[in-house]
């Protein structure tokens, strides 16, 4: 694939002729809107390895052919084609099926990505699937300018230029009653722009109730009678699709946004940045990537590739959501059952904010939504159980061996309404912050000091790690602290106590801004925990701490990011650790995909020069923090878990180590599979030499 890059828009349309006399495959173009808008995108940032500065347009260009010398010659006439006619300035040459892919899914997240412009301004359909010839392209392009400026509209181009079909979304806002009168003219201006070249109003979709109004015009009236005919002698009763292709009402009825201004709700999180909280819901356009299966990959959503039902993927849940929330007749528009109910099986995974090209963070709508809810209807009993899960422990160690007995008995199980199958985490004999009070040497040699974050699982459930990741750093020569801090507040967060988690927000910002910086990071071993650091605390604490926030926020790391760094620099020396080889399958964390990435971690497990790392290819594992622990839900998180990972553990060599960074993850792993997944830290501890 031949990525060309060009200094505007109509270089691209005279380039496109250039390339087509190359015969490739395909070529799709994208404009600097687009291309802005994947910098802001967590999983479309990563794609963006081939492009060069800020091109205004750039054309996607991919050939196939026997050998890589035949792609390599068409590739250098082709850049020197360009050269000749002054078009377009860099022209990298991508080669092999993954980087192709990484550059296509760059393209086809176009259209969820237009999502992530701000405000009630949005690229809307009507006249995105025009298509002329393309060798009348550049003048058509210019006259749709012409059109378009006379109105003073902006326009996004995309898509499919090879066969003149480029994607038009102008930026219009339906919620304004002057846009929705220029959202028709505009559909018939350039009806009669399309009609002038001879091309096509629908060039690859269907006309529907977009186009339908414009159908005796590009058709003519007498083809149009003749199509009302057929129609009418083959559904009579006008039982199919009425209304779609004949007798279509106008575009400017039925419109999905009411006209106005948008409510205006009170939240706990800040949403200004998408102008509020249904806008941030609004940008959700319908695109579907959260309908994914397992054949496709990816995270998003889990429970839709177990139910195949729409109301279980991301895009169902903000449908609901904004269509209650807009059009509640009630008092207060967070009093709906029906949102609850169709919430309740949203895991809180993060997938979607990563890879939902419009980033549609539906784990921090839920739990915004049942803030509100919870102050209307009260917090139930289970749901209060769990969020203040760290208070109880720290009582609970009182009597540990008491809580443990008490804990895994079934009697308790049901009683709080989790399932009997289920083994609850112990507490550990001694929390990590009892431990590290012991007169331990634990001074580093010289490299620095870190922090550690004790967070509130590895604190009182699983010390043992906390210490062999303060032991594992000391030996590699870091000073390890633990300072004052309270819990993350994950516990809250995920059961939508959201000012409760806002209070532990603010008070660890305050805590610990003054300590940590660029050479003195605050680490973490929970993903879940330490990542709400990155995610959701500059949009939860106090206006006056927003700034503290993000710059605290740039210097907090999983653990397996900062060792994965000082290795990189040459800080840490590989002969610190054993030469025996393993093979290791790692199985990510969810909120780890989504706000950071699995690639430090994999690269920190390959620091001892024989070890071997792959990933599997899993989303959630489905236990999701407390979810799986519920009794209603317990069946739904072992489909998920038995879409990919449990077979994946299962197949897996008796030798071979299973990674899994996430501590409910290894509890789903060791009770659907009998294996034992050990944290990524402790693997490398325990591959430290004597």
């Amino acid at each position: 694939m031949v990525c060309a890059h060009f200094n505007s828009l109509q270089e691209a349309y005279l380039g496109n002729l250039v390339a087509l006399k190359h015969q490739p495959g395909a070529i799709e173009l994208m404009d600097d809107i687009i291309m802005n808008c994947t910098k802001e995108n967590i999983e479309q940032r990563k794609n963006r390895f081939f492009i060069q500065g800020d091109p205004k347009a750039m054309l996607m260009i991919e050939f196939a052919r026997e050998t890589p010398e035949e792609i390599q010659a068409i590739a250098t006439q082709l850049e020197a084609d360009f050269r000749a006619a002054g078009l377009g300035y860099h022209f990298p040459l991508v080669l092999g099926d993954a980087n192709i892919k990484r550059v296509w899914a760059l393209r086809t997240a176009g259209l969820g990505l237009l999502s992530n412009i701000p405000g009630d301004k949005r690229s809307v359909t009507v006249i995105e699937d025009t298509a002329v010839a393309p060798e009348y392209l550049p003048d058509y392009m210019d006259e749709f300018d012409q059109i378009l400026g006379k109105y003073g509209l902006s326009c996004v181009k995309y898509a499919h230029i090879a066969t003149g079909e480029i994607h038009l979304r102008p930026l219009l806002n339906l919620k304004d009653k002057a846009d929705v009168a220029l959202y028709h003219t505009i559909a018939r201006e350039i009806a009669q722009l399309v009609k002038k070249y001879k091309g096509s109003l629908s060039g690859e979709h269907g006309d529907g109730r977009l186009r339908g109004e414009f159908i005796p015009f590009m058709l003519g009236e007498r083809n149009y009678q003749l199509i009302k005919t057929l129609k009418q002698t083959w559904d009579p009763q006008n039982i199919m699709n009425p209304g779609k292709i004949v007798e279509t009402p106008p575009i400017t009825e039925n419109l999905r946004y009411l006209l106005g201004q948008t409510r205006e709700l009170e939240t706990t999180f800040d949403f200004s940045d998408q102008k509020g909280f249904l806008r941030a819901i609004e940008k959700c356009n319908g695109s579907g990537d959260c309908r994914k299966s397992v054949a496709i990959g990816g995270s998003m959503c889990p429970t839709f590739m177990v139910t195949k039902d729409e109301d279980k993927t991301t895009r169902g849940r903000a449908n609901i959501l904004r269509e209650f929330l807009s059009r509640s007749e009630k008092a207060n528009p967070f009093d709906h059952e029906e949102v609850y109910e169709v919430l309740d099986l949203c895991i809180s995974c993060k997938a979607c904010k990563a890879e939902c090209p419009s980033n549609v963070d539906m784990a921090k709508f839920k739990a915004e939504f049942l803030q509100h809810y919870y102050e209307i209807h009260g917090i139930p009993f289970r749901t209060r159980l769990i969020a203040y899960l760290p208070l109880l422990n720290h009582w609970g160690r009182m009597m540990r061996p008491l809580t443990n007995f008490i804990t895994g008995t079934s009697t308790f199980k049901k009683a709080i309404g989790f399932a009997p199958e289920r083994q609850l985490p112990r507490l550990s004999k001694l929390s990590l912050r009892q431990w590290y009070k012991r007169p331990i040497q634990l001074n580093g040699q010289g490299k620095g000091k870190v922090y550690l974050f004790a967070d509130e699982f590895t604190n009182e459930n699983e010390s043992d790690l906390g210490i062999k990741a303060i032991l594992l750093l000391n030996k590699l020569g870091y000073e390890v602290g633990i300072p004052k801090h309270v819990e993350s507040g994950r516990t809250y967060l995920s059961k939508g106590l959201v000012k409760k988690a806002k209070k532990l927000a603010n008070k660890n910002v305050q805590k610990l801004y003054p300590l940590i910086g660029e050479t003195s990071p605050l680490l973490g071993i929970e993903p879940s925990a330490i990542l709400a650091f990155r995610d959701e605390y500059p949009e939860l604490v106090d206006t006056s701490l927003k700034n503290q926030a993000v710059a605290l926020s740039k210097n907090t790391l999983m653990l397996d990011e900062f060792l994965a760094s000082e290795f990189e620099k040459g800080n840490i020396d590989a002969s610190l650790f054993t030469r025996e080889k393993r093979t290791i399958k790692l199985h990510g964390h969810c909120q780890q995909k989504a706000v950071a990435s699995t690639d430090p971690t994999k690269r920190m497990l390959e620091i001892p020069e024989n070890y071997t790392v792959s990933e599997i290819p899993s989303g959630c594992c489905g236990m999701a923090g407390s979810f799986g622990y519920e009794r209603e839900h317990y069946e739904l998180s072992q489909k998920i878990g038995e879409l990919v990972l449990f077979p994946a553990v299962r197949q897996a060599a008796p030798e071979t180590i299973i990674a899994a960074p996430g501590t409910s993850c290894r509890h789903q792993i060791a009770e659907g599979t009998g294996r034992r997944a050990l944290h990524p830290v402790e693997i490398l501890y325990e591959a430290l030499k004597c």
